[in-house]
C-alpha cells in the first residue's frame, strides 16, 4: 500500500499510534506484516531443533518437538507483539512493534544443544527464562547505558551475529548439517533448489515494487518450494497427522539452570535491549516524524524481556523486536499499533493450529538454506552499515580488529579452549560473546585519542 493513501486517512491520522484504520485496510497492513517476518520468525527453532540433531523425517521421534518449536515460535510471537501494541501498565510500547524470535540468540544456542537430543532444550529454557527476567530489569536503566553501546560496539555485533549464521546457512543449502554416509550432501540437485530461491529473491527484490519486494524472501521460498515439489522432494505426511488445534505445553521441554545458558542469554539479553531502542526510534522517526519518548523505550524493553520469559515457560525461543517491520512502517506510512495488533492474532491463531506447524516443517532444508543465506547475508550488510558510521581513528580500528580476531577465531579454532571446563568453553566458541565484550570494555577504557593520532594532526 502505498504511503499516505488517502482512503487509509489523513497524513495526521497515519501519524498517530492510536488510530485504527477500517478493517477493509487494517487487516490486509497486519497480514502484510506477518509475511515481512514469517520466515525470519520460525527459521531459529527449526536451525535449533537441527543443531540438536532433532530428526526432519515425518517417522523421527523428535520430529513432533520440531513442529511443537515451530507452532510455538508463530504463538508467542503474536503474544509479545501483543504486550507491545496493547500494554499493561508499564509494560508495552504501545507502538506498532513486531516481535518475533530473535537470530541474535542462536549463536549463543547451538554450543549449548550441538548434537545433545532434546535433553539439551531444558538448558535452554533456563537461559530463555533468566534471561527475559533480566531483560525486563533492564528497562529502567536502558537510558542510561547505551553510551556503553556506540555503533563501533553494535555493529560488530550485528556483524558477528551473521557471520557465526554463515555456515548454517551454506550446510542448509547443501543439504543439512554433513553427516557420515550422506552422498547427496553438496549434490547438484541440492544447489539448484537453493539457487533458485536466491534468484528469484533478489528479482523480486530489485526489480519489483509494494508487497512483491517486501516479502522477496518469502515468496523467493514459495518458488523454490514449487521446485523442490516438482523434483519429488517434499513430503506431506507430517501434514495429515498433525492436529487441527492444540494448546501449548507449560514447561515441555523441562527447565535447568546452567550457568552457560544464563550468562551467555543474559549478556545477549543486554544487547537486544540495546536492538530494540534502535527500532523504536526508528518507528516514532519512520512513522511520526519525531523522536521515542522515554515512556516509549522502557515500555519496549519490559515488553522484550517480559515476552521472552513467558516464551521459556513453554518451550519457545527468546523475542525481540523485528526490524524489517519498522522498515515496512516507513514504507506504508502507517503508524497504527492496531494495524499490529491484527497481524499478531493472525500469528496467535496459527500458533495455536500445529497442521500450519507440520505444512511449515515439510519445506525442504536446500529451500530453506537458499533463503537463510540471503538473511543471514543481509544481517552482515546491517551490522556494516551500522559500522559506516565510525571514525575509523587508529583507536577504533584497533578495537574492531582485537574483537573480531579473538571472537571470530575462537568459533574458528574451539579445539583452542579445551583445557578450559565445559561452561567457559561454551561461552567462549560462540565467538558472538568474547567479540562484544571485548569491544564492550575496549571502547569503554581506551582513550578516545591515540598519542599518535594527536601528533598527525
Amino acid at each position: 500500500m502505498a504511503l499516505n493513501n488517502p482512503k487509509l486517512g489523513t497524513p495526521e491520522q497515519l501519524r498517530d499510534p492510536d488510530y485504527t484504520p477500517s478493517l477493509a485496510s487494517a487487516i490486509p497492513l497486519g497480514i502484510q506484516h506477518v509475511l515481512a517476518m514469517f520466515i525470519s520468525n520460525v527459521t531459529p527453532a527449526i536451525i535449533i531443533a537441527g543443531a540438536a540433531g532433532f530428526g526432519f523425517g515425518s517417522n523421527s521421534p523428535d520430529f513432533p518437538n520440531l513442529i511443537y518449536m515451530i507452532q510455538m515460535s508463530m504463538l508467542f510471537a503474536g503474544v509479545a507483539t501483543l504486550i507491545q501494541t496493547i500494554g499493561f501498565g508499564p509494560v508495552g510500547a504501545r507502538l506498532p512493534i513486531v516481535q518475533g524470535t530473535s537470530f541474535a540468540f542462536i549463536p549463543i544456542m547451538i554450543p549449548l544443544v550441538a548434537g545433545k537430543g532434546v535433553d539439551a532444550m531444558a538448558a535452554v529454557m533456563g537461559g530463555v527464562l533468566v534471561g527475559g527476567l533480566f531483560h525486563t530489569c533492564l528497562a529502567p536503566i536502558i537510558g542510561r547505558i547505551r553510551f556503553a553501546l556506540p555503533p563501533l560496539v553494535t555493529g560488530l555485533v550485528v556483524m558477528m551475529i551473521g557471520l557465526a549464521l554463515l555456515k548454517v546457512g551454506i550446510q542448509y543449502a547443501a543439504g543439512g548439517v554433513p553427516a557420515i554416509g550422506k552422498p547427496e550432501y553438496g549434490s547438484l540437485l541440492n544447489w539448484s533448489v537453493a539457487l533458485v530461491v536466491i534468484v528469484v529473491t533478489l528479482g523480486l527484490k530489485f526489480f519489483t515494487r509494494g508487497m512483491a519486494s517486501v516479502a522477496a524472501v518469502l515468496l523467493g521460498l514459495v518458488a523454490g518450494y514449487l521446485v523442490a515439489l516438482a523434483l519429488g522432494m517434499v513430503n506431506f505426511g507430517a501434514v495429515g497427522r498433525a492436529a487441527v488445534f492444540a494448546l501449548p505445553n507449560p514447561l515441555h521441554f523441562g527447565i535447568e539452570f546452567s550457568a552457560a545458558a544464563i550468562i551467555g542469554f543474559c549478556l545477549m539479553a543486554f544487547i537486544s535491549a540495546i536492538e530494540t531502542v534502535g527500532d523504536v526510534s526508528g518507528i516514532t522517526k519512520g512513522g511520526a516524524g519525531r523522536e521515542a519518548t522515554d515512556e516509549e523505550i522502557k515500555g519496549a524493553t519490559f515488553a522484550d524481556g517480559a515476552g521472552t520469559a513467558i516464551s521459556g515457560l513453554f518451550g519457545a525461543l527468546p523475542n525481540t523486536s523485528f526490524s524489517q517491520n519498522v522498515g515496512l512502517i516507513a514504507i506504508t506510512g502507517v503508524m497504527s499499533r492496531h494495524v499490529v495488533t491484527y497481524g499478531a492474532i493472525l500469528l496467535v491463531i496459527a500458533g495455536l493450529v500445529p497442521k500450519v506447524g507440520a505444512l511449515v516443517s515439510t519445506i525442504p532444508i536446500e529451500v530453506l538454506g537458499g533463503g537463510v543465506i540471503v538473511m543471514f547475508g543481509m544481517v552482515v550488510s546491517a551490522g556494516i552499515n551500522m559500522l559506516s558510521s565510525v571514525n575509523w581513528n587508529r583507536r577504533n580500528m584497533v578495537i574492531f580488529a582485537v574483537s573480531v580476531s579473538i571472537g571470530f577465531g575462537l568459533q574458528l579454532e574451539p579445539g583452542a579452549l579445551q583445557h578450559l571446563p565445559s561452561t567457559a568453553k561454551i561461552l567462549l566458541t560462540s565467538g558472538l560473546l568474547p567479540a562484544a565484550v571485548i569491544a564492550i570494555v575496549l571502547n569503554l577504557v581506551l582513550p578516545e585519542e591515540l598519542v599518535g593520532d594527536s601528533e598527525e594532526s
